[in-house]
């Protein structure tokens, strides 16, 4: 459907690189008669990026020929970095961004990353400074090796 590819190439506003697609993000893509129906699902239910991707959705298909789009949110199941494409994993990685490392725990404890692979030098001679990096969705990490701050995609 040409609508999903339009929605699929719209970007996440704090990880530029990434598509929705690439994220997770982009739940469903469907029509009903002329509408388009857009579902997506925060990585975070406060995720402030919502709201920008919900426009540039809009925008997108409106430009691509789509005149009534409807853009909705969803919470459940919450998005879980299992979602995210190995593609968008990649792009992470070049963009000298750590990407989540593992599968989310369904149930039981929460996952914990005692090291990570600094993703410029590749050493996993890594450790973590912060908790929470420049989004909620990433923590601030220090490679011990080449000495450069890096951003962690926090597994969740």
């Amino acid at each position: 459907m040409r609508a999903r590819a339009v929605a699929a190439e719209v970007r996440d506003p704090e990880v530029p690189v990434l598509t929705i697609d690439d994220l997770g993000v982009l739940r469903d893509v469907s029509a009903d008669g002329d509408r388009v129906i857009v579902t997506i699902t925060p990585t975070y239910s406060g995720c402030p990026a919502m709201d920008t991707i919900r426009d540039d959705l809009v925008l997108a298909l409106t430009e691509a020929g789509f005149s009534d789009v409807d853009v909705r949110l969803v919470l459940s199941p919450a998005w879980t970095t299992d979602w995210m494409s190995d593609e968008g994993k990649r792009k992470l990685t070049a963009y000298g961004i750590a990407p989540p490392s593992g599968r989310s725990a369904v149930r039981g404890p929460i996952p914990l990353a005692l090291s990570v692979r600094c993703p410029r030098c590749g050493s996993p001679q890594t450790r973590e400074v912060s908790r929470f990096g420049s989004t909620s969705c990433k923590s601030l990490w220090e490679c011990t090796a080449c000495l450069e701050p890096f951003d962690h995609f926090k597994v969740h």
